[in-house]
């Protein structure tokens, strides 16, 4: 699938921004590109019989159904020649049954033995050839729904949102079937009617576009043209018709689970003695549930839903960081539809609700109208402390409440409201904000404005209140203002956003408050577009941030330049400087506002040329500051030091069933002096997946972290993990399955679990003892009506 356009902050004069009052056309009316309007609406026919694969072993259907389908060729590419014809023959043939809807495409490969294809888990094809197409089934031109498969059929769907990433969290039940031979590849979908949701009018009209990506020249064709000179996918889709007497069905689904676990874990709960605790046999239960009312309107629960099959987090680095690091939902539940809540300011980070036990959300579009609302608890604020404590037992409550409405044909305003509810005493031990929070609500309007196919507005007011259990509150608002311009060669966006001293959102990521800030981002791409060079130029992004006093509080600049190739080949060097303002409030240490100037250049580069091997990375070196100065036995004041990094990402293809993905980051301070070590991290990470069949695989996790602190310098503790992680599933479709799985964590602590001063648990030099081991089973089985 092709990636989404990425929106970065970056730079140019902030007239520029203004000049589209002026000159950009029809205001509201939304995108629509000559090339998109010039494609003939496509009339599908009905088919007596189902057509299979086999119809086209030959690459050509069988006279059997000759002429029975809709055949649609003329694919045009956006990348790399915006324009120019598909490299390889396109054909794709159409028809439907009273049940299910059928997409054959004929892939031609003047080389097949080069075609990228591997057996992998589903939803994991993004580095394979793939073709597939996203349906609009309510024409709205605004959302939709995709289905892409690799040559080997391998499946992967979810929802499309042109201003949003896909949603792979959501999961329809579909039928694909792929081979490859000496001409290229055949793809086989079939969608069961069922498994969309569309009007009951009992002629029905969709938008629809489709997609052929053929990776080794990193190639992107679709039918009809979606031109890059133009924003949004779905905007230039084309029309289906002549689909009758259709019927989406109730659509009505339960999950029940059962699952066994046996553990033994460390328990380190403020207020308590770190100790161990375990269970041989814990069983437990739960249910998921789906109801489609009216065909628009979706209710989804969950109850003591368990996620013990889900990954891991991708590997950051967290130490030495000022704030809070940013790691995404992964949970099904939580993931699917996340859509409906976003906002330009996060208002719902749904990893804050750590441990549900109940969760239940209402979504749906009708006409101009789109509503979302969702419903949890949360038990980790109770669970987070000793038994003695005040707060233990009890739970968080979270409501959250989101309407939008059409404007036009790409334009929206909407409402959002947020509230996070806990009885949280006084004279608890756990001082963290999710702890003494007693409320937190939040509620404001947002609007994006298009005003052609190259210029869109997002605006967004807010206002917050706060309670805390101390019996203080605060509150303020919040404001965002955002104009981007794209188009294929250039884009920009401009950005100002201004959060009061007392705005809070606790359901949210939000890092400061009390912050005005304004960013420019600006690149132009030159595409020569030659045999071997496709594309280069330079890109410029800064940012200002100061506080509502005056206070400088940051200035930040990056240039750099990418050059990309054919076959997945790019490589760039960067630039970084800036300054920050570090306070008294933000490090007691310091007796006065201070400056630290920062610098960093380095490069980066990715290279996807072999189907077995593909790599990206990037290395900087620089200056930066160190903000763990030791606390002991005198408080020391962040001081500058030499930086260095790097992130390197490997995945290996030895076999066409196995996937081996490997990480390594590096962060490294120095003192400026001397060139003393300040701190060394190392994460190792490395995942093997073996997919015996489509249905049936293995996945193998092991990560080593290791942070070699020196507490001369820092008050950071040295400390090293090697986590072991293997899960066996069977997935028969999504919603029944079987997982079996195993998670082993060693770590270098004293085995007497005593407290250093600073009320961290000790750590050995050499040794480590095993501070958490799981072996699990879970079933689940998708009841569908």
């Amino acid at each position: 699938m092709h990636p989404l356009r990425q929106t970065c902050p970056a730079r140019l004069a902030p007239v520029l921004a203004m000049l589209l009052f002026v000159s950009a056309p029809s205001a509201l009316a939304g995108p629509q590109t000559k090339d998109s309007a010039t494609f003939a609406k496509l009339h599908i026919p009905h088919m007596q019989k189902r057509p299979t694969i086999d119809d086209f072993e030959s690459m050509q259907p069988s006279p059997a159904i000759a002429g029975q389908m809709l055949k649609i060729d003329g694919f045009l590419q956006r990348d790399p020649k915006d324009g120019a014809p598909i490299s390889q023959k396109t054909e794709v043939y159409l028809g439907y049954t009273n049940e299910n809807l059928y997409v054959i495409c004929v892939c031609f490969d003047a080389e097949p033995n080069k075609i990228r294809t591997h057996m992998v888990r589903r939803e994991q094809i993004n580095d394979d050839d793939q073709f597939g197409f996203v349906l609009d089934t309510f024409a709205d031109r605004k959302n939709g729904v995709f289905f892409f498969a690799n040559p080997y059929g391998v499946q992967q769907d979810g929802i499309w949102n042109d201003f949003n990433e896909p949603d792979y969290s959501y999961d329809m039940l579909w039928n694909s079937q792929g081979r490859v031979n000496s001409q290229g590849y055949v793809l086989w979908f079939e969608i069961p009617f069922r498994s969309l949701r569309f009007s009951r009018d009992s002629d029905q009209t969709w938008g629809i576009f489709f997609e052929r990506d053929i990776r080794r020249s990193n190639e992107f064709a679709f039918y009809p043209r979606i031109t890059a000179n133009a924003q949004g996918f779905l905007t230039q889709e084309t029309q289906i018709d002549g689909m009758k007497d259709i019927s989406p069905g109730r659509n009505i689904q339960f999950i029940p689970y059962g699952s066994l676990r046996s553990f033994r874990a460390l328990d380190d709960l403020p207020g308590g003695m770190p100790h161990f605790s375990e269970k041989s046999f814990e069983p437990r239960a739960g249910l998921d549930s789906k109801i489609v009312f009216k065909d628009w309107l979706v209710f989804d629960s969950t109850i003591n839903p368990d996620f013990a099959q889900v990954e891991s987090d991708e590997p950051q680095t967290t130490v030495n960081q000022r704030f809070e690091v940013f790691f995404p939902e992964k949970r099904p539940f939580f993931l699917e539809n996340s859509g409906f809540f976003d906002t330009p300011i996060n208002l719902v980070f749904t990893r804050r609700i750590a441990d549900p036990q109940y969760g239940l959300r209402l979504t749906g579009k009708r006409g101009p109208w789109s509503i979302g609302t969702l419903f949890a608890d949360d038990q980790s604020p109770g669970g987070s402390v000793d038994p003695s404590d005040p707060l233990y037992g009890q739970r968080a409550y979270f409501s959250i409440v989101r309407v939008n409405h059409d404007i036009g044909k790409q334009s929206t305003i909407g409402f959002i409201y947020t509230d996070r509810e806990l009885n949280t005493p006084f004279h608890t031990a756990c001082t963290d904000d999710p702890c003494i929070i007693k409320s937190n609500r939040v509620g404001g309007v947002d609007a994006k404005f298009t005003f052609s196919p190259t210029w869109y507005m997002q605006v967004q007011a807010l206002a917050s209140s706060t309670d805390f259990n101390d019996g203080t509150h605060k509150g303020g608002p919040a404001y965002h203002w955002w104009v981007e311009h794209t188009t294929r060669k250039v884009e920009y966006n401009v950005m100002y956003q201004d959060t009061s001293e007392g705005f809070e959102t606790a359901t949210g990521f939000f890092r400061r408050p009390d912050v005005r800030r304004f960013s420019q981002f600006a690149a132009y791409t030159f595409r020569p577009e030659g045999k071997h060079l496709v594309s280069h130029g330079p890109s410029v992004f800064t940012i200002r941030n100061w506080d509502h006093k005056g206070n400088r509080l940051e200035w930040f600049a990056n240039t750099n330049y990418k050059v990309r190739f054919q076959r997945q080949t790019a490589f760039g060097a960067f630039v970084n400087a800036g300054h920050e303002l570090l306070r008294p409030n933000d490090f007691s240490a310091l007796s006065a506002n201070t400056d630290y100037a920062h610098h960093t250049y380095g490069f980066f580069f990715f290279n996807g040329f072999s189907k077995r091997i593909s790599t990206n990375g990037e290395l900087g070196w620089g200056r930066s500051t160190n903000y763990d100065s030791p606390a002991l036995p005198v408080a020391l004041a962040p001081f500058l030091a030499k930086s260095n990094y790097a992130q390197l990402f490997l995945t290996i293809r030895p076999v066409g069933k196995l996937t081996i993905d490997n990480t390594y980051l590096l962060s490294r301070l120095r003192t400026l002096s001397a060139g003393s070590a300040i701190f060394n991290n190392h994460i190792i990470r490395s995942k093997w997946n073996y997919q015996f069949t489509r249905e049936f695989s293995v996945r193998f996790i092991g990560q080593y972290n290791a942070n070699l602190a020196n507490p001369q310098f820092s008050s950071l503790q040295t400390t090293k993990n090697f986590n072991a992680d293997v899960l066996f599933t069977y997935l028969v479709h999504p919603g029944t399955a079987i997982y079996f799985g195993y998670n082993s964590n060693l770590e270098n602590l004293d085995p007497s679990l005593t407290l250093d001063p600073n009320g961290n648990l000790n750590r050995l030099r050499n040794g480590y003892i095993n501070d958490g081991r799981q072996v699990f089973v879970k079933v689940s089985y998708l009841f569908r009506f």
